[in-house]
C-alpha cells in the first residue's frame, strides 16, 4: 500500500493487485503495487477505473509459479533451461461484463521463444483483482491528478532558482578576475593556488577581482515564497511547524477542520475507489476459501462503516453541536430539561465518540433500573406510613395502595 500511496500523491493514480495467496501461506491475501508504466486504465460504465490492461515481464520460473495450470511449448521449455534469465512479456486484461470481471492472460509473441500468443489463464472474477484509485480527477479524464501536479510549476521554478544560486555561490567563492592585456600575463597559465607568483608588467594593475552582480537576498526571498507555496500544496504545514509558536486547542481544531474540508472530496473518492473495492475483494476471497459465509455487501443487510480520522470528523462536529444544545437547554431551566432524554443522549454521545459497546447500557437495563426506583419509592411510602402509626401495609388506605402501585408501574416505564 505504501508504494501505491507514492504513486497516488505524485501521479494522481495508483493500481493495486489484490490476489489470493496459495493454500498454506500465513495470509490469504497477496498485494502487489503495480507500476503505472505497466498498466493502461479505462473507466467502465460505473465511472470507476475497472477496465485494466497490464503488460509485465516475467521469467519462465515466475510464469510457472503464478500460472501453474498453463501449458508451455517444448520450445519455450527448452529455451528456459538454456537461459534462466529469459524474460517474456505477459499481457493481462480485466474487463467488466454482466456484473462480473472477465480475465485473460497470455504471453505476447516474440522472436525469442514464442512465435504465437500463448494462453496462460482465462476466466471470470466476482470482483476485480486490480484496485485502481485516484486522488482527484477533471471531467473527461480517465487518470487522476495529484497534489504534486498542482505544485509542479513552483517545484520546477524553485529548482531553477537553486541552480542559479549555486552558480552564483561558486562565483562568490572562487571569484571572477580581470587583468590588463599588457603582454606579460597569460591567462592560460595562471593557477590560483596558494603560493602562486603571478608576473605583471610595470605600471599595470595585475589581477583585480570583479564584483559579482547577483544578490543573494533577492534569490532567498523568492525561494522562500516558492517553498511556502509547495508546502501548502502538499499539506505539510496545515498544523504548523514543530518548532513554531504553540497553537491553542481552538486553533488546532479549526486547522483540522480546514484540512478535513480540503480533503473531503478526496476522501470520498478514495472511499469509493479504494476502501470499498478492497473490502469487497477480501470478502470474495475469504468466502471462496470457505472461511466466512457468502454474504453480499449491499448497504441493506450489511453496510460498511468507516472510522478513519476524517470520517470521525463529522461525528465530532455533531457532538459539538449536541453539547452546545444541551448547555443551551440547561440554561433555560428545569422545565426545558424535561425535554431531554438524558439516557438516550448519553448513549448517542458514546456511539459518536467511538466508546466500546460493552461500556454502554442499552434500554432494557434502563427499564430495569426505573422499575427498581419505583419499588424503592413504594417501599419508602410504606415505611413512612409505619412511622405515622400504621402497623403494616394493610393499615394504609386502599386508595394509597392503588396510588403506590400506579406509581410503581409508571416508574417501570420511565426511560432513565
Amino acid at each position: 500500500m505504501h508504494q501505491c500511496y507514492l504513486d497516488l500523491v505524485t501521479a494522481g493514480t495508483a493500481s493495486l493487485m489484490f490476489e489470493e495467496a496459495a493454500p498454506g501461506e500465513l495470509s490469504a491475501f497477496k498485494f502487489t503495487a503495480v507500476p503505472l508504466t505497466q498498466v493502461v486504465l479505462e473507466e467502465g460504465p460505473s465511472g470507476r477505473l475497472d477496465t485494466t490492461f497490464r503488460r509485465s515481464e516475467l521469467t519462465p520460473a515466475q510464469l510457472a509459479e503464478r500460472f501453474p495450470a498453463a501449458r508451455f511449448s517444448d520450445t519455450l521449455t527448452h529455451r528456459s533451461k538454456e537461459d534462466s534469465e529469459l524474460r517474456l512479456s505477459v499481457i493481462e486484461a480485466v474487463i467488466p461484463e454482466n456484473g462480473e470481471f472477465s480475465y485473460v492472460a497470455l504471453v505476447e509473441p516474440s522472436s525469442v521463444a514464442v512465435s504465437e500468443p500463448l494462453l496462460l489463464a482465462e476466466g471470470s472474477f466476482a470482483s476485480s483483482p486490480f484496485v485502481n484509485f485516484r486522488w482527484l480527477k477533471a471531467p473527461g479524464e480517465n487518470y487522476g491528478r495529484s497534489p504534486v501536479m498542482k505544485a509542479l510549476p513552483d517545484i520546477k521554478t524553485a529548482n531553477k532558482v537553486v541552480e542559479l544560486v549555486l552558480k552564483n555561490a561558486s562565483i562568490a567563492v572562487t571569484g571572477m578576475w580581470q587583468a590588463d592585456d599588457d603582454g606579460v600575463i597569460n591567462p592560460a597559465t595562471i593557477k590560483l593556488v596558494p603560493g602562486t607568483i603571478i608576473p605583471k608588467a610595470v605600471g599595470s594593475a595585475g589581477l583585480t577581482p570583479l564584483q559579482a552582480p547577483g544578490r543573494f537576498d533577492i534569490s532567498e526571498l523568492v525561494l522562500e515564497q516558492l517553498r511556502g507555496r509547495i508546502r501548502k500544496a502538499l499539506f505539510v504545514d496545515q498544523l504548523g511547524q514543530i518548532n513554531g509558536p504553540r497553537m491553542t486547542a481552538t486553533e488546532v481544531l479549526e486547522r483540522s477542520a480546514e484540512m478535513a474540508r480540503i480533503l473531503g472530496a478526496t476522501y470520498g473518492r478514495l472511499q469509493a475507489e479504494l476502501l470499498t473495492p478492497l473490502v469487497i475483494r477480501a470478502r470474495a476471497i475469504l468466502a471462496r476459501r470457505g472461511e466466512i459465509p457468502d454474504f453480499a455487501v449491499d448497504d441493506r443487510v450489511i453496510a460498511l462503516k468507516y472510522k478513519t480520522p476524517l470520517a470521525r470528523y463529522q461525528s465530532q462536529q455533531d457532538v459539538q453541536n449536541t453539547m452546545l444544545w444541551l448547555d443551551t437547554v440547561k440554561a433555560l431551566g428545569p422545565e426545558a430539561m424535561m425535554a431531554i432524554d438524558q439516557a438516550a443522549a448519553a448513549r448517542w454521545l458514546g456511539r459518536a465518540l467511538g466508546v466500546p459497546g460493552e461500556l454502554i447500557h442499552e434500554e432494557p437495563y434502563a427499564g430495569a433500573l426505573a422499575s427498581g426506583v419505583g419499588d424503592l419509592l413504594a417501599q419508602g411510602a410504606i415505611a413512612l406510613a409505619k412511622d405515622l402509626g400504621a402497623a403494616d401495609k394493610s393499615s394504609v388506605s386502599s386508595q394509597a395502595i392503588e396510588d403506590l402501585d400506579s406509581l410503581s408501574a409508571e416508574m417501570s416505564n420511565v426511560r432513565v
